[in-house]
């Protein structure tokens, strides 16, 4: 059988999912056919990924990542389920790659055993393809509160039949007591899976911790696979959810670059590793805007980012002043960049009839851009290409919504995307070029794009950034990290390599 190895966290943001991609690479490097996993994820950074009929659906943005450093293309079994926050108790619902309905947290956890069968069928038909599977768990397994039905951590490993390691986090301290309680809270079976774990994010000299080791065996018996060092380019890969998304860009110094930024963290902010490019460009400076924070007035541009729901979104924009902050900025002439949610947003009506991403409807816009949404109809969800209008600037992203926007503004488009022999225009610019939106996602990966924006805001900005480029470093990096850190032998052999 195909080797595969589950990697289960103490808690969330332990590091697994850089695990899995750091491994995923060290293992390809190797000349081994390595595919990544995940039964179970909640994120709103989400990506698109094509399925095993050859349809496009949406994987957790962390899949995706993995996927590339196992040098493949994204493929919906990587994450048959996938969980959108569109409230603080309630998720839209992605199984193989497609909505199938939304569900608050009790509905869910009654679900999640019809979703096993679904689970299990990925990760058999991304087995056969493969000869490691390097799998992902979520949150905890220990969570026993959740253990009923569960999908995500032990319930899939029992049922997959796989080996677990416990991945622990030594910089948010007590790191002993999370291997050894979340030990203690599993039962005879679920303890029986666990061949070792790992310690992550260690910082100073790892030896001091080679006491620990005796201490964490005495109590469960298990092994060290090792120590990892704190790895500081994990700034440069992109963010799981948004919980890490605020303590990734507000944890590392800012550029003091000449170009200011401004993005405002709303609630359900989606699709977030758009900016990841903008962020690792010297010359810019960043500001992921906190609720309770005004917009800062020196911003060259301001962009207001996807939503999961756009209308309760808007109303928290409101909330907090944050309109009044960007109505103020286009009168001194900043430029405002609105993409997908963030780009409805800046039009003068946004109608939710159905309740699609939330209660059934309507609202006011900013009235920047003269257009109207209808949140509706199917999902677009595809990869794309195309270029600018102004300029003729070739990109590609994608496209990840659902809704049509209509308006005389739309008469001047921001790009003109070719979808096979035919071309149609994308988004909408004010009459006086300041205010614009798209629905095309990762824009500014694209580097004749970003370098474009970034020049007709400063025109004195240069940049030879190859964003791509610095990704695929920082993978090959990560996976240097790990082998020099981790035994990658024993780790392969109880994966059952």
């Amino acid at each position: 059988m195909t080797a595969a190895l589950m990697f289960q966290g103490t808690g969330s943001d332990v590091g697994k999912s850089l695990m899995v991609a750091g491994l995923a690479r060290a293992y390809a490097r190797r000349g081994l056919a390595v595919r990544p996993f995940k039964p179970q994820n909640m994120s709103n950074n989400a990506a698109p990924a094509t399925g095993c009929d050859g349809a496009i659906g949406e994987i957790g943005r962390a899949q995706a990542l993995q996927a590339r450093a196992c040098g493949v293309a994204p493929a919906i079994d990587m994450n048959p389920v996938l969980l959108k926050p569109q409230s603080e108790v309630g998720a839209q619902i992605v199984v193989h790659g497609r909505v199938t309905g939304n569900a608050d947290a009790r509905a869910y956890h009654d679900l999640k055993p019809q979703l096993l069968p679904a689970v299990l069928e990925s990760f058999e038909r991304l087995r056969s393809t493969a000869d490691l599977v390097l799998i992902e768990g979520a949150g905890s397994p220990a969570e026993t509160n959740l253990r009923t039905g569960d999908i995500a951590n032990m319930g899939f490993a029992e049922a997959a039949d796989v080996a677990v390691v416990m991945v622990g986090d030594i910089e948010r301290g007590g790191v002993i007591a999370s291997l050894v309680g979340t030990w203690s809270l599993l039962d005879t079976r679920e303890r029986a899976r666990l061949c070792g774990y790992l310690v992550n994010k260690f910082r100073g000299d790892p030896s001091l911790f080679n006491d620990a080791h005796s201490d964490i065996h005495a109590h469960t018996g298990l092994r060290s696979f090792g120590v990892v060092p704190w790895f500081e380019a994990a700034h440069r890969l992109p963010a799981e959810d948004s919980a890490s998304l605020a303590r990734q860009y507000n944890g590392v110094e800012q550029s003091a670059g000449t170009i200011h930024i401004a993005v405002p963290h709303l609630p359900r902010i989606a699709n977030f590793d758009d900016f990841d490019p903008l962020r690792a460009e010297p010359n810019v400076a960043l500001t992921l805007v906190e609720p309770g924070h005004p917009l800062p007035g020196d911003a060259d541009l301001i962009i207001l980012p996807g939503s999961k729901s756009t209308l309760a979104d808007l109303a928290e924009l409101r909330r907090q002043g944050w309109d009044i902050d960007i109505l103020a900025a286009v009168r001194r002439g900043a430029n405002v960049l609105g993409i997908c949610g963030g780009y409805q947003m800046l039009g003068r009506k946004i109608a939710d009839p159905d309740g699609i991403e939330g209660p059934a409807g309507n609202a006011e816009g900013l009235g920047l851009l003269d257009v109207e949404t209808v949140i509706g109809g199917d999902k677009s969800l595809a990869p794309v290409t195309g270029r600018t209008v102004e300029g003729n600037i070739e990109l590609s992203g994608y496209e990840m919504h659902m809704g049509q926007t209509t308006g005389p503004d739309t008469a001047r488009p921001v790009l003109t995307l070719s979808d096979r022999s035919q071309s149609r225009p994308d988004g909408a610019v004010s009459p006086n070029g300041n205010v614009s939106g798209t629905y095309v996602h990762g824009l500014f990966a694209s580097d004749p794009f970003r370098h474009n924006c970034l020049s007709a805001l400063h025109g004195d900005h240069r940049s030879t950034l190859s964003y791509d480029g610095m990704v695929e470093q920082t993978l090959d990096d990560l996976a240097d990290h790990l082998a020099a850190s981790l035994d990658l032998d024993a780790l392969l052999a109880a994966a059952g390599g």
